[in-house]
């Protein structure tokens, strides 16, 4: 476990290169908890980081947590950006590189459980960004 942006805490995989995750919210403690959500499924060697709310503690979505976040996270296969909505969807477009830094348009727990369970599989970018997107199908009854 490492230290990531803001003080955020980061994983990443002992040797192994994985596809790396951002849990993009308005809230510093609903990124933190549902990235602690997805290790405790996914599991611990997950590069899966936070960047909630604001520098200052404040509700709203900062472009230079996300940047760290994406740095922490990116071991060179890519990084898949989860915004919960509104705005940290606009501010998560802003660091988007076709082919390296994405951003997924899926249910925020949901995608993010898909996309870090599939990467710790070895999969590609393209392939963990279509697990993603598959969550929107998901039925709960």
């Amino acid at each position: 476990m490492s230290e990531g942006p803001g003080g955020k805490e980061a994983w990443a995989g002992g040797g192994r290169v994985m596809v790396g995750l951002v849990l993009v919210s308005h809230s510093a403690g609903l990124a933190t908890e549902a990235v602690a959500l997805v290790l405790g499924i996914a599991g611990r060697e997950a590069p899966v980081a936070a960047a909630g709310g604001t520098e200052d503690g404040r509700l709203g979505t900062s472009l230079d947590l996300i940047e760290a976040a994406v740095r922490a996270v990116d071991q060179g296969d890519g990084v898949v950006l989860v915004p919960d909505l509104g705005s940290s969807v606009l501010t998560a477009r802003l660091v988007e590189e076709p082919g390296r830094v994405v951003v997924a348009d899926v249910p925020f727990v949901e995608g993010a459980i898909a996309a870090a369970v599939t990467a710790g599989t070895g999969a590609s970018l393209a392939d963990v960004l279509a697990a993603a997107e598959e969550s929107r199908t998901y039925r709960k009854l």
